[in-house]
């Protein structure tokens, strides 16, 4: 495999130095917690070696409300990242053909191009709101397909595709014998927008990926997990988890099975706060910003915003700006194969009062680039 770092791990805010940025708009995650305010008892955690599959008692929690799914559905991996990476790793090789709706999350690409598996990529447009016309999928379909991997609810514009639409492509995949990956981190920053069930449930041939990093504060654990109700699939995604790292911490799991017992008192108000930076970036867009437009994001904590066209930027000089004049931070467009007068703004990890300043320099950093 070839690997290639990927732009916005380069010059994500841990990288760039969280010390240099006072404005932190970059982050697609709500704010990190510290472990004291978890308010959990770690004495008496035996550290051996973990179930390989996951702790029995988390697994049964990621999927206590769902109708189709068991434990036996369940693996839990360290993050979703390497969830990914294993369903990239075992499903593909170079003689095979992925389909990627894009923009995506950058290992959805980077990973099977490291495989140098054959992609095809079906581009989510501004002027069709982010939304997947499904002709072009089944267009795109080759006799080696074997996956087509979404993001639902979508990084980074924080749309939600329509369900019907998710659900006539697994119809699609089941007929022709393709696997659907939905990548699906954000579905518990539901702020405006009912908890679905797992797009696991509706076929074999899907395969969900979710983590706790994104909605509960503990990226630093890296607890993630993927879903799948093929028996032969799931038994291959255990034996690429064992090549690469046996168990997960069980520390990590103890952590993230307390957090989804109590997910409620974590959520409520980390939905309350989302929910009042929205109302925030949502008025700067509408009522106070000339130079941005936006599909209007139903789910998650980010948003991806472009400059209108009447405007001339120099895009470099406004970054540039940004970072170092007003110590904001955010998301550029080529972090995901985009004109970088795309940018993702993350409205869940600032404070109102840093949302509230960031954005104004936003506004500010645009003024003095343009290009007169």
């Amino acid at each position: 495999m070839q690997y290639k770092r990927m732009p916005i791990e380069v010059e994500s805010p841990e990288e760039m130095g969280y010390a240099t940025i006072k404005y932190n708009l970059a982050e697609s995650s709500v704010r990190d917690i510290y472990f004291k305010d978890l308010k959990l008892n770690l004495d008496d955690v035996f550290i051996c070696y973990g179930e390989h599959r996951g702790k029995i008692e988390l697994r049964n929690e990621i999927v206590k409300d769902e109708i189709n799914l068991t434990s036996d559905d369940v693996l839990v991996c360290p993050s979703a990242a390497t969830a990914l990476f294993i369903v990239s790793t075992t499903l593909l090789n170079d003689n095979d053909h992925l389909i990627v709706l894009r923009p995506n999350y950058a290992t959805n690409i980077e990973t099977p191009r490291a495989i140098n598996c054959e992609i095809s990529f079906v581009d989510l447009s501004f002027e069709n709101n982010f939304q997947f016309d499904i002709e072009q999928i089944k267009n795109a379909v080759k006799s080696t397909t074997k996956l087509i991997s979404i993001t639902s609810p979508h990084n980074p514009t924080g749309v939600v595709f329509k369900d019907e639409l998710i659900k006539e492509i697994i119809s699609f995949a089941e007929e022709k014998n393709i696997h659907v990956l939905v990548d699906e981190t954000y579905r518990y920053l539901n702020f405006q927008t009912d908890l679905v069930p797992y797009y696991a449930n509706q076929s074999s041939n899907v395969i969900s990926v979710c983590s706790l990093s994104k909605a509960f504060g503990v990226p630093g654990i890296r607890i993630g997990w993927l879903i799948n109700k093929n028996e032969k699939l799931m038994h291959d995604f255990l034996a690429a988890k064992e090549q690469i790292i046996i168990c997960n911490s069980v520390i990590d799991e103890e952590i993230a099975h307390h957090i989804l017992k109590n997910k409620n008192t974590f959520l409520e108000p980390t939905h309350q706060l989302i929910s009042t930076n929205f109302s925030i970036i949502k008025n700067w867009i509408e009522n106070e910003q000339t130079f941005l437009e936006w599909t209007e994001p139903t789910c998650g904590v980010v948003c991806f915003p472009r400059i209108k066209n009447e405007f001339k930027i120099d895009l470099p000089k406004f970054y540039k700006i940004l970072y170092e004049k007003y110590a904001t931070f955010v998301g550029a467009g080529h972090w995901f194969e985009q004109d970088d007068c795309f940018m993702r703004i993350g409205f869940g990890y600032p404070t109102n009062e840093e949302l509230h300043q960031g954005l104004k320099n936003i506004t500010l950093a645009l003024q003095e680039s343009l290009i007169a």
